[in-house]
C-alpha cells in the first residue's frame, strides 16, 4: 500500500513549526524528519547454543512512507552483526531450529507473498518451504526439527441466505454482488471487513513439501506449541458454538499430528493462551477465570501433559504475568511482567519463587511511551530481550547466566547521539478523588531552564487498561522540540500497578481518573516551571476519551486534540469492531438496559459544557473508535459555536502511526493548533 503525499497545507503548517521549534529550542530535539531514520529490534530468538540473536530490525521507507523490517544477526560476543539476506525488508518471525543448525522465518516470494523459508546455519543456503496462498501467522519447530507447525487463515463457504439472482446479459456491466454478513464480529481494525475465514493449524516438513492442515471449522486457533515427544501441537481456541457471546473464553486443546484429532486440555471459563512445553512435557500457560472485570491479570499456570495436576505459579504477584518460557532443565520459567512503569523479565520457579533479572525490557512501542517487549532464552540460561530506555527505542540485549548484561545492538546512536533529547523525570502526586498515590513523568523540552516558564502539555494513554512508563516516545519528544514541557501519567485503570487498581475504573470510567489527572497537572506546576495559564490536553482512544471528557468538566486548558475518541458510548458498543466485548466488560448491561448509563458516561453528554477550542483526530479507516464518534464531537462542537477543527487521516486504521508522513503531519497540526492559542 503506497502513502498519499501531505496536502499543501499539511507541508505549510509543517515548514512553519519546524521554524518555530528552531526559534524555541535551537537546533537541538527530535525533528520531524527524523522520524524517518528511528529504528527498533523486535522479536529477539536466541540460538540454542546461546551465540547468536536473531532478530527483526525494523526502520521506516521514507519513498514508500512506510515500515520495513529484516532479519539481522548479532552475535553473543557483540564482534559480529549482519543482516540475513542483504537488501530484503520483508522477513518477520525468525525462530531457530531445536538444534540450532537452522533458522525459520516468514518472507517474501518473488510474487510478493509470504512464505516460509529455511536458512542453514553452516553454509547460509536458503530454502523455500511453503507455496501458500495466504501469509503464515506463527511457528513453532518439532522437537527433532523434522516439521514446522504454522497457523494461516482458511475461507469457508458460508451461505447465510440462499438467493436465486437472474443471469446479466452478455457483455453487460452489472454491480458487483452484495455483502452478506452474519458473523458476530465482522470486521477488525486494520484489517477491514473481514472474509469468512478463520486461522487454522498446519504442519509442513522442515524440508519443504506440501502443508497439511489439521484444524477445521468456524474457530481461531493461536499459539502453536509440540508436545515433549512431537507427536501434538498445544493450541489455543474458542471453539464453542456460541463463542460471539463468550469471546474470551478459550482453552487449550493438544492437536494429534497424524491425523488432526483434539485433546481438550482445559476447561475453565476465561482465557487459556500462550502455551509452552517442557523438555519433559510440562505446558505452562496464561491465563485467568473470566469474573467479567473491565481487567482481569493475567496469571502463570503449569499443568502435567495429560493436562492434570494443573496450579498456578507466583499467584502473590499483583501483576500480568505473560509470554512463558521454559528454561532448558524445566526447573524454572521465564515471563514478562509489568510494574509501576517498566517491564521486567522475571525468573520464576515451580514453588512460585520469583526474581527479576532485568528490568530495562521495553522500546518496541517507539511513537509514544507504552510498556513493551520480546524476550528469548537459549539452553545455557542466556536470554536475549529488547532493552529500551527514555533515550533511545528497542535495541537487543543479552543477559547471561551469571547475570552479566551486555547489548549487542545501538541501531539509533549515529541519529539520537546528535540531538538533544528532552529529560525525562518522573513524578508522583495524590489523587484529588482519593489520597491515591498517581505515578507521572515529565519530558523537559531540549536546552531546559527551571528558572523560565513553559507551556505544558498534558497526554494520556490509551486502553484504557494499559500503561505508559519511562520509554522513548517520538511524538512526545517532538512536542519538547518544540518548547512544551510534556507531562504524561498513569491514572486509575492503569496495568502494572495490581488488580484492585486497574478495576477502580471498572464500570465508571471515565471518572475519577479525571481526579487523578488534574492532581498530576497540579504536581507538574508546583514544581516552578510550569506556566498554569498555558495548559493543553490530547490523548488517543482512551486518551481521547479523557480528553474530551476533560474539557466538558473544565476550561483551564487553552486548548485540547481530541484523537480517536470514544464520543457516545451508545453508538461506540453498537458501531466497534468488538462489539462482542465492550458492553460486556465495560457495562453492566448493553446500551437497550441502561440507557441512562452508557450517555452518563459519554463525553457527548457534557458537550453543553465546553469552551475550550478542541481539534478532533480520527483515521478514516478505524473501526475501533470509528470515524462517527469524532464527527458527533465536531458537529456538537460546531452548533454550540466552539472552535473546532475536524482532521481525517486517509487510509489511516486506529493506530495512527503506521505512515510516518501521517504521524509528522499529525503532530504538526497539534502543535499549530496550540500554538494558535498559546
Amino acid at each position: 500500500m503506497r502513502g498519499i503525499p501531505p496536502s499543501r497545507p499539511v507541508r505549510a503548517i509543517a515548514t512553519g513549526l519546524l521554524l518555530l521549534a528552531a526559534g524555541l529550542a535551537g537546533a537541538a530535539g527530535l525533528a520531524p524528519q527524523d522520524i524517518f531514520g528511528l529504528e527498533y529490534a523486535s522479536d529477539p530468538q536466541l540460538a540454542p547454543d546461546g551465540s547468536e540473536v536473531a532478530y527483526v530490525r525494523r526502520g521506516f521507507d521514507i519513498r514508500a512512507d512506510r515500515g520495513r523490517g529484516g532479519i539481522w544477526l548479532a552475535s553473543a560476543d557483540g564482534r559480529r552483526h549482519r543482516p540475513l539476506a542483504a537488501g530484503s525488508h520483508t522477513e518477520a518471525t525468525p525462530r531457530w531450529s531445536p538444534d540450532g543448525s537452522r533458522l525459520a522465518f516468514i518472507g517474501a516470494d518473488a510474487d510478493g507473498s509470504s512464505q516460509l523459508f529455511v536458512r542453514y546455519r553452516d553454509d547460509d543456503a536458503l530454502a523455500r518451504v511453503t507455496d501458500i496462498g495466504d501469509a503464515p501467522l506463527d511457528m513453532a519447530w518439532s522437537p527433532d526439527g523434522r516439521w514446522i507447525a504454522f497457523t494461516m487463515r482458511v475461507p469457508q463457504k458460508a451461505t447465510p441466505l440462499e438467493v436465486r439472482l437472474p443471469e446479466p446479459p452478455k457483455g453487460a456491466s452489472w454491480a458487483e454482488p452484495l455483502t452478506v454478513i452474519d458473523r458476530m464480529v465482522y470486521r477488525a481494525d486494520g484489517r477491514g471487513y473481514l472474509a469468512n475465514a478463520w486461522t487454522q493449524l498446519f504442519v509442513v516438513p522442515a524440508e519443504g513439501g506440501t502443508p497439511r492442515q489439521l484444524t477445521d471449522g468456524p474457530f481461531d486457533h493461536e499459539g502453536p506449541a509440540f508436545t515433549a515427544d512431537g507427536s501434538e501441537i498445544v493450541v489455543s481456541a474458542n471453539r464453542r458454538e456460541d463463542r460471539g457471546h463468550h469471546p474470551l473464553d478459550s482453552d487449550l486443546y493438544a492437536v494429534r499430528v497424524a491425523d488432526g484429532q483434539l485433546r481438550r486440555l482445559t476447561e475453565r471459563y476465561g482465557p487459556d493462551r500462550d502455551p509452552a512445553v517442557s523438555a519433559d512435557g510440562r505446558i505452562a500457560w496464561t491465563g485467568f477465570d473470566d469474573r467479567l472485570l473491565g481487567y482481569q491479570r493475567s496469571r502463570l499456570y503449569v499443568m502435567e501433559a495429560d493436562g492434570g495436576g494443573r496450579r498456578e505459579l507466583a499467584a502473590d504477584i499483583d501483576r500480568d504475568l505473560q509470554a512463558p518460557a521454559w528454561s532448558a532443565d524445566g526447573k524454572r520459567l521465564y515471563a514478562l511482567s509489568d510494574s509501576e512503569g517498566r517491564t521486567r523479565l522475571l525468573s520464576v520457579s515451580l514453588d512460585g519463587a520469583a526474581t527479576v533479572l532485568a528490568d530495562d525490557v521495553g522500546g518496541v512501542a517507539w511513537s509514544r511511551p507504552y510498556t513493551s517487549g520480546a524476550y528469548s532464552v537459549a539452553r545455557d540460561g542466556s536470554l536475549a530481550y529488547t532493552s529500551g530506555s527514555a533515550r533511545r527505542p528497542a535495541d537487543v540485549a543479552l543477559r547471561q547466566p551469571r547475570g552479566a548484561r551486555r547489548q549487542l545492538t545501538d541501531l539509533n546512536g549515529e541519529l539520537l547521539g546528535h540531538r538533544e533529547l528532552g529529560e525525562v523525570r518522573e513524578l508522583w502526586s495524590q489523587s484529588g478523588a482519593d489520597g491515591r498515590r498517581i505515578q507521572s513523568w515529565l519530558v523537559l523540552p531540549p536546552g531546559f531552564d527551571a528558572a523560565r516558564k513553559y507551556p505544558l502539555i498534558l497526554e494520556i494513554h490509551g486502553g484504557p487498561f494499559a500503561s505508559y512508563g519511562p520509554h522513548f516516545a517520538a511524538e512526545l519528544q517532538l512536542y519538547a522540540a518544540a518548547g512544551y514541557v510534556v507531562l504524561y501519567a498513569n491514572p486509575r485503570g492503569s496495568t502494572g500497578y495490581g488488580e484492585e487498581f486497574g478495576n477502580l475504573i471498572h464500570h465508571a470510567y471515565p471518572g475519577q481518573d479525571y481526579d487523578d489527572l488534574m492532581s498530576a497537572v497540579d504536581a507538574a506546576i508546583a514544581g516552578g516551571f510550569v506556566d498554569a495559564g498555558r495548559l493543553y490536553v490530547t490523548g488517543g482512544s482512551g486518551g481521547g476519551v479523557l480528553s474530551a471528557w476533560i474539557v466538558g468538566k473544565t476550561d483551564r486548558f487553552r486548548a485540547a486534540a481530541v484523537q480517536k475518541p470514544v464520543i457516545n458510548w451508545t453508538s461506540f458498543a453498537l458501531t466497534a469492531d468488538r462489539g462482542d466485548l465492550f458492553h460486556r466488560y465495560w457495562f453492566a448491561a448493553p446500551p437497550w438496559e441502561q440507557p441512562e448509563e452508557y450517555w452518563r458516561r459519554s463525553p457527548l453528554s457534557l458537550v453543553g459544557n465546553v469552551r475550550t477550542p478542541t481539534l478532533v483526530v480520527t483515521g478514516e479507516l478505524d473501526y475501533r473508535t470509528p470515524m462517527a464518534e469524532s464527527e458527533q464531537y465536531y458537529q456538537a462542537l460546531k452548533l454550540r459555536g466552539v472552535d473546532t477543527l475536524l482532521v481525517r487521516v486517509p487510509g489511516a486504521p486506529h493506530a495512527l502511526d503506521l505512515r510516518p508522513s501521517q504521524l509528522i503531519a499529525r503532530n504538526r497540526y497539534i502543535l499549530a493548533w496550540f500554538e494558535k492559542y498559546r
